[in-house]
């Protein structure tokens, strides 16, 4: 009982203060929030490789994530003639080939197929997503409010992850997929979806003019509700897969009981991408 007292303890301190700094940074200072979880994220995935036993170039990879979260802001900041996304695909062509002629200078490297793989998994597992932070952050113009939809993000989804814990300790019975993270089950996930689509619902209700800069009617919120639970779920359930397959129970020591960053934002990984997805293309 007291470790889940201070689980969850530590966990309510920490998504808070993400989403404090999500909701009150301006200007520069959520560009660098976001740079400092996307930085602390890759590290402790490529700890996680570490203990694997899977080579990478660490520090090529994160200086690679930042380069491309940092890319995002500036090309949706000072949209160029081919659009904003324009600067983003340079500065993906221009990582890649520097991490793999970075192989080149390694002259005793025995696995330089796993080393480039596990360096670019970094990127496209934890950076990638990140940059979809920013697009929800800037990417509806002149408007200041992109960071409600941040702050809409993240309440929904860590929604689902605390409705599916609790239910799941309650009357969880039926293992979800035991081989990959034995202690979620059924019962569980059912309890975050009906908690995330509760959650998207009231926040479209209580402003039905919009969230932030996209008006959210109540039935795209719940299914946007529905839709983050289960890609919330499926990102944590990729990060209980990363962490047996390197026999490690958490990612990182950020917090005694918590885990590291890397275990607070897996869910939110996948749903920054679907989320700015499901708004540019479903609702316009």
């Amino acid at each position: 009982m007291n470790e889940l007292r201070a689980r969850v303890r530590h966990a309510a301190v920490l998504i808070a203060a993400l989403g404090a700094a999500l909701a009150w940074a301006r200007g520069w200072a959520a560009l660098v929030v976001i740079l400092a979880v996307t930085a602390r994220a890759q590290w402790e995935f490529y700890a996680v490789l570490d203990a694997a036993r899977l080579p990478s170039f660490r520090w090529f990879g994160i200086g690679g994530g930042l380069a491309l979260v940092t890319a995002t802001w500036l090309g949706f900041r000072h949209p160029g003639p081919d659009g904003p996304e324009s600067l983003f695909a340079h500065a993906l062509f221009a990582v890649f080939f520097v991490i793999f002629a970075r192989q080149f200078h390694q002259r005793y490297n025995p696995r330089p197929i796993e080393t480039m793989s596990a360096t670019l998994m970094g990127l496209l597992y934890v950076a990638l997503p990140m940059s979809f932070f920013v697009r929800l952050l800037l990417g509806w113009g002149d408007s200041p409010d992109g960071r409600w939809l941040l702050l809409y993000m993240v309440a929904v989804v860590k929604a689902g992850d605390a409705g599916a814990y609790f239910v799941g300790c309650a009357i969880g019975r039926h293992k979800l997929i035991p081989r990959i993270s034995p202690a979620k089950s059924w019962e569980g996930a059912a309890g975050g979806l009906a908690a995330s689509v509760l959650v998207s619902w009231a926040a479209a209700a209580l402003w039905p003019d919009a969230v932030g800069p996209v008006r959210v009617p109540v039935g795209h919120a719940a299914v946007l509700g529905g839709v983050l639970a289960v890609v919330g779920l499926l990102g944590d359930l990729a990060e209980s897969l990363l962490k047996r397959a390197a026999g490690v129970k958490d990612s990182g020591a950020l917090l005694p009981g918590l885990g590291g960053l890397l275990d607070v934002v897996d869910s939110l990984l996948p749903a920054a991408p679907v989320l700015y997805l499901y708004l540019r293309y479903a609702l316009g």
